[in-house]
């Protein structure tokens, strides 16, 4: 799955990342096959300057797992 396909699925969850790091979780999340999409700030995520949104959909615990691992916590609730 691509991050191009994520915008067809529910989005659960969410990470706040400063833009200078996307590259690098890019790159391991993608070696992992796990699907994300990266979003800006917007009238739903109310990020601080510098951040993006890595936004993913429900996934099985131990893949959420990983995620916590490369992002050091538990990510938040996506808004309706």
């Amino acid at each position: 799955m691509t991050t191009k396909e994520l915008g067809t699925l529910e989005k659960s969850f969410y990470y706040s990342v400063l833009w200078s790091e996307i590259s690098y979780l890019k790159e391991a999340l993608t070696a992992m096959e796990i699907p994300f999409a990266i979003e800006q700030p917007s009238d739903r995520l109310h990020l601080d300057d510098g951040e993006v949104a890595l936004v993913f959909p429900d996934l099985h615990v131990r893949v959420y797992n990983h995620i916590r691992e490369l992002l050091g916590g538990h990510g938040q609730r996506y808004p309706q």
